[in-house]
């Protein structure tokens, strides 16, 4: 029997989106036997992190997705996860037993974002499907939407001007996305949607209208993420590119190009809290920052010998998830990146990161999710005795990477 729904679901207070790449493919055995190690939990979170922890450590491993993991969320005590396999998982905290599955056939979930009791799962099928969390119905997550809306599909489809080319001899609505969506994020009473179309739409929140169509870039965008009403796209064309309103209700303008390694795709994004820094993780193993003020590059660090696939940021922390299989933890510093340390354990790339936003024993849980498909819980310190991996050149390598 499923345990009780919470009076009051809270809006997830870090409010984070999860991409699907388009520069990658592999599979890889799933992790059934996990090598053994003292400190790994396969049922809950425990209070408090292993005595003595100065470096991050493995906390618990989660099984139960049929193919690989490609996207997390969190909203309110719910833990939820996606594959390509098209079920939504959702397990509850901290026991992290299956609370239940939604989501049966309706397309490979490429990207999850939640905001109050609202769940948005983008899929392959160019869809973008909304569900509400209530605790008064019997179908708990319930489908409410998709987008485009039939009303707004209604509303256009008569117009010659709304129809557009979209590859030869096909034409749809300019509200529909033309390929896989493969990120999202919500900021400010918008819903930005990231395609391998290399368009991004946006759609209101209060009536999921969709308000702009962007032609972004010159290949597939990755990732999106937003802070202090800039939203930041990253492509496989190896850019960052900054997006704003000059108006409050106005249309979205380029605000700034962040140029990454020439022919490097870039994979994920992410803001430092305060909005001043713009990292990149690229397919070449590099994260490079920017900052806003000028959208001047001012380092770049080897943080994988592989490629970068997502990255996740609490604070002065930073967490890199590659194609290696391992996480790195990285520490901002004043010229670049301090190393704290590498998280191993999963047995294939990883494939999405998210960050908790609660303080747990003087650091925060971070949760991973791979193309072994299973996710890994982890504890990552505040602060740490650390490495200095700074950098602003080219050649600085990371010398103590595992593979």
């Amino acid at each position: 029997m499923n345990p009780s729904i919470p009076n009051q679901l809270k809006a997830n207070p870090f409010l984070h989106t999860t991409t699907t790449t388009k520069t990658i493919n592999g599979t890889s055995n799933p992790d059934k036997n996990p090598p053994e190690n003292h400190h790994i939990i396969h049922h809950g979170i425990p209070k408090t992190p292993p005595p003595s922890s100065s470096s991050p450590r493995p906390l618990s491993v989660i099984t139960g997705h049929t193919e690989s993991v490609s996207c997390i969320a969190l909203c309110g005590e719910f833990i939820i996860s996606a594959s390509h396999g098209k079920e939504i998982m959702v397990r509850q905290q901290p026991d992290l037993r299956l609370f239940t599955k939604f989501g049966h056939g309706r397309g490979s979930v490429k990207a999850l974002v939640t905001i109050g009791t609202l769940i948005f799962t983008a899929h392959q099928d160019s869809k973008i499907r909304v569900w509400r969390v209530s605790r008064n119905l019997e179908n708990i997550f319930k489908l409410v939407d998709t987008l485009p809306t039939t009303k707004d599909y209604l509303g256009n489809f008569m117009k010659n001007s709304s129809h557009i080319q979209t590859r030869r001899h096909h034409k749809s609505l300019w509200i529909e996305h033309a390929d896989t969506i493969s990120c999202l994020s919500v900021h400010e009473g918008l819903i930005y949607s990231g395609s391998w179309d290399r368009t991004i739409k946006i759609w209101r929140l209060s009536d999921f209208k969709c308000l702009e169509s962007i032609k972004a870039h010159d290949d597939a965008i990755n990732a999106l993420t937003a802070s202090k009403g800039t939203v930041f796209s990253a492509s496989a064309d190896g850019k960052i590119k900054a997006w704003g309103r000059v108006e409050p209700e106005g249309s979205h303008v380029l605000k700034g190009v962040l140029e990454g390694h020439k022919d490097v795709s870039i994979n994920s994004v992410v803001v430092s809290g305060e909005g001043t820094v713009v990292y990149g993780g690229g397919s070449d193993g590099y994260v490079m920052g920017w900052l806003v003020d000028g959208w001047i590059r001012v380092f770049e660090v080897e943080a994988h010998k592989m490629s970068i696939l997502c990255m996740c940021m609490k604070g002065e922390i930073l967490c890199t998830g590659s194609t290696d299989r391992s996480i790195g933890v990285w520490k901002r510093a004043v010229n670049g990146l301090t190393k704290i340390g590498v998280m191993m354990g999963h047995e294939g790339p990883i494939k999405c990161l998210q960050v908790s936003p609660n303080s747990i024993g003087g650091g925060f849980l971070v949760y991973s999710g791979s193309i072994d498909k299973s996710i890994r819980v982890w504890w990552v310190p505040n602060s740490s005795k650390v490495e200095d991996f700074n950098s602003k050149i080219a050649n600085t390598i990371n010398s103590t990477m595992s593979f």
